[in-house]
């Protein structure tokens, strides 16, 4: 199993650090490669650049009155989330519909819902007494 994970890209897992203008405040944002390629794939679906997509982000947090005292972190998240609708089939990776027209509502009910099942099917003891992995 391991080898799966340790034999990836290194690259994946190289950090950079890229400096952007949010909200008329220049700053920086410092993550692994594999992470700022999801960002790239999130934002070319709306037709938006990395830089706008991240101010957009943020300012949208702002407005829903999110704590983002660690942005980066909600940044990382953003992008499991979105690998995992993918995986799940909320989603569609190769077709790049944009995502602002999606309903967001529903997409969000509905990852919650398999997730509690995934949850729930995984922390089941099974027929031997040991929990499936």
């Amino acid at each position: 199993m391991c080898g799966l994970f340790i034999n990836a890209e290194p690259s994946l897992w190289q950090s950079s650090t890229k400096s952007m203008r949010i909200d008329g405040v220049v700053t920086s944002i410092r993550m692994e490669t594999f992470f700022w390629n999801i960002l790239q794939e999130i934002a070319c679906r709306d037709g938006l650049s990395i830089s706008q997509l991240i101010s957009r982000l943020y300012l949208e947090s702002l407005d829903a009155d999110h704590d983002i005292g660690n942005f980066t972190s909600f940044l990382r998240v953003c992008c499991g989330r979105y690998l995992s609708m993918v995986a799940d089939g909320l989603l569609q990776r190769d077709a790049m519909d944009p995502l602002e027209g999606m309903d967001s509502a529903q997409l969000i009910k509905t990852e919650a819902d398999t997730q509690a099942t995934r949850l729930k099917r995984i922390s089941a003891p099974s027929a031997s007494g040991v929990n499936k992995h």
